[in-house]
């Protein structure tokens, strides 16, 4: 910070040197009845703005250029996102096509580097993936997974670390995915009854989309949870309606929906209040009706271990996070929203794969081969 010299007498003149020095110093001679007390102090405060201003100039010119890659210019405020439509994986391909396998793009405040080749997918997800593998905060995840509290959303650190050992090691291992089989069996064998039952047998078309979809939740739910949802309504003890088939089903789609949007808050973050798409109300109403299912699933879960005492044997996914929760050894406690939280998930993540196979399967030759 440079210095300044004044003299007692109100005619002398400033003599500043700012060839070494960022900050200004601005002087007012005062004039006895003249200038009144506040005018030096608003020179001063404006001497301090214009200081750091210069300031903040000279640090952005001195920082450091990368070199980053190419891609579309951005705008301001919204960046690039005019180019992200309804698809927006669909878009960022189209994008990649002119800009190349590796480009940068600007979501609103924040840039976005995007890979899109193999070597781009191995540079990022294996080589340096303890880099990269830090998630941006969502509202998805603030709304949808309990505040973070699965392994989709939560942030690089201990809990991350636990869940994927949990999930590796137990939730989704291959010899707990076989201990299973049987309720594959059993719903594919109730699948081929109802196809015949609902016109096959006779000769008739049948709307091989619909059967699917029934059949591949009944087997999600069972895994997760123990029991289908989608023949009858979910009550609590007092005979109150949970949830209906039709509203569950409602709520996994939604579930997988809104957490593949892109949210223009998520974005510019103090456009964030005005949920200007209407995702933040649907994350809401969706988590509530979420929460309370749940909450009836996990209490069911709770009262049959407490009932059977040391002869309760696991028979699905909450079981085992139940049993994660009561563990003293964890490094981080898995707590009741955590339980809910992947439970959530665990059926999120096991039905995208049936979703995939629901798409490819056009025709019924091919369903059946499949089976």
């Amino acid at each position: 910070v440079g210095s300044t010299t004044t003299t007692s007498t109100p005619s002398s003149s400033l003599k500043a040197s700012l060839s070494h020095s960022t900050c200004i110093i601005i002087s007012v001679p005062a004039r006895s009845g003249s200038i009144p007390m506040e005018l030096p102090q608003l020179a001063s405060f404006l001497g301090v703005v214009l200081a750091t201003v210069l300031f903040l100039k000279a640090v952005l010119r001195r920082r450091r250029q990368y070199n980053l890659p190419p891609g579309p210019k951005p705008w301001p405020i919204i960046g690039n996102l005019n180019l992200i439509g309804t698809l927006p994986h669909r878009s960022i391909h189209a994008l990649s096509k002119k800009y190349g396998p590796l480009m940068q793009l600007q979501f609103g405040s924040f840039p976005v580097v995007v890979g899109s080749s193999v070597e781009m997918a191995k540079f990022f997800l294996k080589t340096h993936d303890v880099v990269f593998t830090d998630r941006p905060k969502t509202a998805a995840g603030r709304y949808t997974t309990y505040n973070y509290s699965d392994i989709t959303w939560s942030p690089y650190g201990a809990y991350w670390r636990q869940a994927r050992k949990m999930c590796l090691t137990e939730l989704f291992s291959a010899k707990r995915l076989e201990s299973y089989e049987y309720i594959r069996r059993e719903e594919v064998l109730a699948l081929l009854g109802d196809l015949y039952r609902g016109g096959a047998g006779a000769g008739r078309v049948v709307v091989l989309k619909d059967y699917l979809s029934t059949v591949s939740l009944n087997v999600i739910t069972r895994m997760v949870m123990g029991k289908k949802y989608l023949e009858k309504e979910v009550r609590d003890e007092a005979g109150a309606v949970i949830t209906t088939p039709e509203e569950f089903k409602w709520m996994i789609d939604e579930l997988f929906l809104l957490n593949g949007v892109l949210n223009i808050g998520d974005s510019i973050p103090w456009l964030d209040w005005m949920d200007l798409q209407g995702y933040i109300k649907r994350m809401k109403k969706l988590s509530k009706m979420f929460d309370r299912f749940l909450e009836h699933v996990v209490d069911e879960h709770s009262e049959r271990r407490g009932h059977e005492g040391e002869s309760f044997v696991v028979k699905d996914m909450v079981d085992v996070l139940l049993q994660f929760a009561s563990d003293p050894g964890l490094e981080v406690k898995l707590n009741r929203e955590g339980v809910k939280a992947f439970t959530q998930v665990s059926e999120l993540i096991m039905f995208i794969p049936c979703l995939l196979l629901q798409k490819q399967f056009s025709t019924p030759s091919i369903f059946l081969v499949c089976i």
